[in-house]
């Protein structure tokens, strides 16, 4: 439980039980209830302790109250965090708006792509045990990424193909980067989507079936859409670098994450797969293609089961198949801003997140590290972030960015397919860099 939650700390809607005494802590002392979290952050004491106004957080009430009272969005939960403190914590409107259940700050979304960076971090800490480089072959451990070919032609009437021999083999940090030359089943490029899909490769996102080292074998013998190194293509690279992570430790990629990340740092809410506890927790998806958000009734991307994260799941897409809370996920961030260590553990030396948050695609149009978007100078006129500025997002519309220089993490998070609220995640961002005084 993270507390009974009081609008003038900037935090409402958290606790679930909360007893009578937090309620007049509450009333009495707001800040004492904030330090009852278990987040692992501290709960500044006011906005202003941390250089934020709190009039001016209060626009992005504003905006959120206005779309779900619109039923633009079913509900909301954002967290704001400066200084190791948390400065703004809350949740508005549905986890269900059609049974009108109420969205706690400690419910469960699915994140997609924000998998991807937990990824690069399992790559990373077997990249400091010296188990490879980043510019090795992945075949080297995966062996059907063996001598790649790119497509050349192809026939849609069919789906068949032609390629021809790649002029080199897909490296570790290619994958990180998305510059192996791999596509993505059900978003990618139309040639790529109907290969991958009379394969059986799926895309990963709440995939629940099979095993992620048979569908990557399937997927090494398929043709690239371009020669690795060429350029970016978002893709399913970080599914094969779960895989990977399989066959250099020796583990399954959930037990990794779970041992390796998730325990150390306090993740106890981010799984592939809910255990059974946590399923009353997890947000309906819901889907806004008519304008009107509505529980999802069909199914999402390759023909997923939108309640995919209660499902019984041996399919660990390290790309897409997460599902987690803010308050996870934003320990996550501070691990990397910390450089490297979060609350007494070190996952990763200083030196390691620094290369992470280096531009990888200097040469490209791309501001790319290893597993995240980066702010650059090549960038930072689009946006209020400071350079160095590292962020992602899902697929569900949920979003999140972290600030070194002004040692600011953002999160949102609303489960949303079929959505035209992309750009929720830049307009919080305004808002938050907005209230900063100091």
């Amino acid at each position: 439980m993270t507390g009974l939650q009081n609008a003038g700390c900037g935090v409402q809607n958290g606790g679930r039980a909360a007893r009578p005494v937090l309620l007049l802590l509450a009333l009495l002392c707001p800040a004492a209830v904030g330090a009852q979290g278990t987040s692992g952050f501290t709960q500044a004491a006011r906005p202003e302790a941390v250089g934020f106004s709190a009039a001016r957080l209060a626009r992005i009430d504003s905006l959120i109250e206005g779309l779900v009272a619109g039923r633009e969005i079913p509900g909301a939960v954002a967290l704001v965090a400066r200084r190791g403190e948390i400065a703004y914590l809350k949740a508005w409107g549905y986890r269900d708006i059609e049974t009108r259940a109420p969205l706690h700050t400690d419910d469960i979304f699915r994140i997609a792509s924000q998998s991807k960076a937990i990824t690069a971090l399992a790559v990373m800490m077997l990249w400091e045990e010296g188990r490879f480089l980043l510019d090795d072959r992945v075949s080297r451990w995966l062996p059907a990424f063996a001598n790649p070919r790119v497509l050349t032609a192809f026939n849609a009437t069919d789906t068949t193909w032609e390629s021809e021999p790649a002029r080199s083999e897909i490296t570790i940090r290619q994958l990180l980067t998305h510059t192996s030359g791999l596509d993505y089943p059900a978003i990618g490029s139309p040639e790529l989507r109907a290969i991958y899909a009379k394969a059986g490769v799926p895309s990963g996102i709440g995939n629940d079936r099979g095993r992620l080292a048979d569908r990557m074998t399937v997927l090494g013998g398929l043709p690239l859409r371009h020669q690795p190194g060429d350029r970016f293509t978002y893709s399913l690279g970080s599914d094969v670098l779960g895989a990977l992570v399989e066959a250099v430790s020796g583990q399954p990629f959930d037990v990794f994450l779970r041992t390796r990340i998730f325990e150390p740092l306090g993740m106890r809410d981010t799984w592939f797969f809910l255990p059974a506890d946590r399923h009353d927790r997890l947000v309906t998806l819901h889907d806004a293609e008519s304008g009107t958000a509505a529980p999802m009734r069909g199914s999402v991307f390759d023909g997923v089961n939108p309640d995919y994260p209660r499902l019984a799941g041996t399919y660990f897409s390290g790309g897409a198949g997460l599902s987690s809370t803010v308050e996870d996920y934003a320990r996550f961030l501070q691990l990397f801003l910390n450089g490297g260590e979060y609350d007494g553990v070190r996952l990763l030396s200083r030196k390691t997140v620094e290369l992470m948050l280096t531009d990888q695609l200097p040469s490209m149009a791309d501001e790319f590290g290893l597993g995240f978007g980066l702010e650059t100078p090549a960038n930072d006129h689009r946006s209020p972030a400071s350079v160095g500025t590292f962020s992602w997002g899902g697929a569900y519309n949920t979003t999140y960015w972290a600030d070194p220089e002004e040692e600011l993490i953002g999160l949102i998070y609303t489960n949303l397919y079929n959505t035209a609220h992309r750009n929720l995640g830049e307009r919080f961002k305004v808002l938050v860099y907005q209230a900063v005084i100091d």
